[in-house]
Protein backbone atom coordinates (compact mmCIF):
# COMPACT_ATOMS: atom_id res chain seq x y z
CA UNK A 1 0.00 0.00 0.00
CA UNK A 2 1.37 3.41 -1.00
CA UNK A 3 1.60 6.14 1.62
CA UNK A 4 -0.12 9.48 1.16
CA UNK A 5 3.24 11.22 0.88
CA UNK A 6 4.48 8.85 -1.83
CA UNK A 7 1.21 9.09 -3.74
CA UNK A 8 1.12 12.89 -3.80
CA UNK A 9 4.81 13.25 -4.63
CA UNK A 10 4.65 10.70 -7.44
CA UNK A 11 1.50 12.15 -8.98
CA UNK A 12 2.84 15.72 -8.72
CA UNK A 13 6.01 14.69 -10.52
CA UNK A 14 4.00 12.85 -13.20
CA UNK A 15 2.36 16.15 -14.12
CA UNK A 16 5.75 17.92 -14.02
CA UNK A 17 4.91 20.48 -11.35
CA UNK A 18 7.13 21.87 -8.62
CA UNK A 19 5.75 21.86 -5.10
CA UNK A 20 5.09 25.59 -5.42
CA UNK A 21 3.27 25.25 -8.77
CA UNK A 22 1.23 22.35 -7.44
CA UNK A 23 0.27 24.22 -4.26
CA UNK A 24 -0.85 27.18 -6.36
CA UNK A 25 -3.02 25.00 -8.62
CA UNK A 26 -4.49 23.09 -5.67
CA UNK A 27 -5.26 26.36 -3.87
CA UNK A 28 -3.25 25.52 -0.76
CA UNK A 29 -0.14 26.94 0.87
CA UNK A 30 3.24 25.55 -0.13
CA UNK A 31 3.69 24.36 3.46
CA UNK A 32 0.68 22.04 3.04
CA UNK A 33 2.32 20.27 0.10
CA UNK A 34 5.64 20.06 1.93
CA UNK A 35 4.01 18.60 5.05
CA UNK A 36 2.12 16.01 3.01
CA UNK A 37 5.20 14.97 1.03
CA UNK A 38 7.30 14.78 4.20
CA UNK A 39 4.77 12.42 5.77
CA UNK A 40 3.83 14.71 8.65
CA UNK A 41 1.03 13.38 10.82
CA UNK A 42 -0.60 16.65 11.91
CA UNK A 43 -2.40 17.46 8.66
CA UNK A 44 -5.72 19.20 8.12
CA UNK A 45 -8.05 16.71 6.41
CA UNK A 46 -9.79 19.47 4.45
CA UNK A 47 -6.46 20.64 3.02
CA UNK A 48 -5.39 17.08 2.23
CA UNK A 49 -8.66 16.52 0.39
CA UNK A 50 -8.18 19.77 -1.49
CA UNK A 51 -4.84 18.40 -2.73
CA UNK A 52 -6.21 14.91 -3.45
CA UNK A 53 -9.11 16.40 -5.43
CA UNK A 54 -6.53 17.33 -8.06
CA UNK A 55 -6.24 13.57 -8.74
CA UNK A 56 -9.90 12.69 -8.25
CA UNK A 57 -9.41 11.21 -4.77
CA UNK A 58 -10.60 11.92 -1.24
CA UNK A 59 -9.79 10.73 2.28
CA UNK A 60 -12.43 10.18 4.92
CA UNK A 61 -12.35 9.07 8.54
CA UNK A 62 -12.92 5.34 8.93
CA UNK A 63 -14.10 3.49 12.00
CA UNK A 64 -11.55 0.84 13.04
CA UNK A 65 -14.39 -1.69 13.43
CA UNK A 66 -15.24 -1.22 9.75
CA UNK A 67 -11.62 -1.95 8.81
CA UNK A 68 -11.66 -5.17 10.82
CA UNK A 69 -14.88 -6.31 9.14
CA UNK A 70 -13.38 -5.68 5.71
CA UNK A 71 -10.17 -7.58 6.43
CA UNK A 72 -12.04 -10.52 7.96
CA UNK A 73 -14.21 -11.08 4.88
Amino acid sequence: MKTLSDFVKQRRKEVNLTQEEFADRAGVALTVIRKIEQGKSNLNLDKVNQVLAMFGHELAPVNSKDIQKTTEQ
